[in-house]
């Protein structure tokens, strides 16, 4: 804890410090990346006046957490989608061979259990395989404060079985051109206080925004690895929990679910980590472990 503060404190970040607790303090919601879990609670700590976003998930405080505007995909029509677990749902992924998922860095934990076959989280259905981590492996130039290099691969313990239910997904060719219509699926939150919530996969249909777009939203937060998804409009966005979820554009893996101010607020569409700048880096690093 106090390297992580002492790191807020040299980058001065001006962001809110989310840690993961056991105990029951006051809940709060991320402003910046698309946290989430349920079962473990996030408590605002104080260090000056910096502040670092640091990769523990959190729960909201509301009932809309979800992928926001939205809808309910049809059951297993997302097979390459997978559930980080750690005793709760807390990240999506996305399977991209059998035996490697990727999602976001700001993701990590030690161990993780990926259940694959999922479509509602509540129920025991009999297309999902649950496998531990054999390896998770964040790129190395990830920054907790920047949140440039939003990116980690899972080795899974044992090979995934494909099924209907459960695919891999295509890692992209090129980059994906403005104004494609991508899938944005993922569990998120919906806990406020109890166990009310749906746990069956959100969809979400949106376009992919333009560079200049996604700079004057965010000026001088986006770098050339991430890029925006959505309606600057607002009412359409992924939230807490989405995080490390995917986002895919003509049958390919182009975005990872990874940070935003709010949740579908007008002026700030999701920000992904671009997928297409690291498949030399996904290859390598497969092929090295």
């Amino acid at each position: 804890m106090e390297e992580v503060m002492e790191e807020a404190m040299e980058n001065n970040a001006l962001r809110t410090l989310y840690v993961a607790q056991e105990i029951q303090p006051e809940f709060y919601r991320s402003t910046t990346s698309k946290w989430g879990a349920q079962g473990t609670l996030g408590q605002v700590l104080t260090c000056g006046t910096s502040y670092l976003p640091v990769a523990f998930p959190t729960i909201a405080e509301d009932d809309d957490d979800k992928i926001v505007g939205g809808y309910t995909c049809a059951e297993n029509s997302v097979p390459y989608q997978v559930s980080l677990n750690s005793g709760y749902h807390f990240c999506g992924g996305s399977l991209i061979s059998s035996q490697w998922v990727l999602s976001a860095a700001h993701c990590y934990k030690y161990r993780i259990q990926v259940q694959l076959g999922k479509h509602n989280l509540a129920l025991t259905e009999s297309t999902q395989q649950f496998i531990n981590s054999a390896k998770v492996i964040r790129h190395s130039g990830y920054s907790a404060y920047t949140l440039n290099n939003d990116i980690m691969l899972i080795k899974l313990a044992t090979p995934a079985q494909l099924s209907n239910a459960i695919q891999t997904v295509s890692l992209p060719t090129s980059c994906v051109a403005t104004g494609t219509t991508c899938l944005i699926s993922g569990w998120g939150n919906t806990l406020s206080s109890g166990s009310n919530y749906p746990d069956e996969l959100q969809c979400l249909n949106a376009p992919v925004l333009s560079a200049t777009d996604c700079q004057n939203a965010y000026p001088g937060e986006i770098t050339d690895n991430m890029m925006c998804v959505g309606f600057l409009e607002g009412g359409k966005d992924s939230c807490q929990g989405d995080s490390g979820g995917p986002v895919v554009c003509n049958g390919e893996l182009q975005g990872i679910v990874s940070w935003g101010i709010g949740c579908a607020q007008k002026g700030y569409p999701g920000v992904y980590t671009k997928v297409c700048n690291y498949v030399s880096w996904i290859q390598s690093t497969i092929a090295a472990n």
